[in-house]
């Protein structure tokens, strides 16, 4: 089974929720407050690989269009 993560519209947490794939947009209460309005939001991840671009250093590849670290890594991509 897959981990989806929510966004609660009341209080602003960001929570995790393993659930089946035809749950996965079903009403979910926030693991936090309680509150019913949540919604599905895209998860950021991202993948080490090494080589690929000729320096031999390591790389950081995300998905979702950053790697979420604020900054605080080596990804290349600030």
């Amino acid at each position: 089974m897959p981990i989806y993560e929510y966004l609660c519209a009341d209080c602003r947490t960001k929570f995790d929720a393993l659930r089946s794939m035809a749950q996965a947009d079903e009403a979910i209460a926030c693991a936090e407050c309680g509150g019913a309005h949540t919604l599905r939001v895209l998860s950021v991840f991202a993948v080490k690989t090494s080589g690929g671009f000729g320096d031999g250093a390591s790389v950081m590849e995300t998905g979702g269009g950053g790697c979420g670290c604020g900054g605080a890594c080596a990804c290349g991509g600030h």
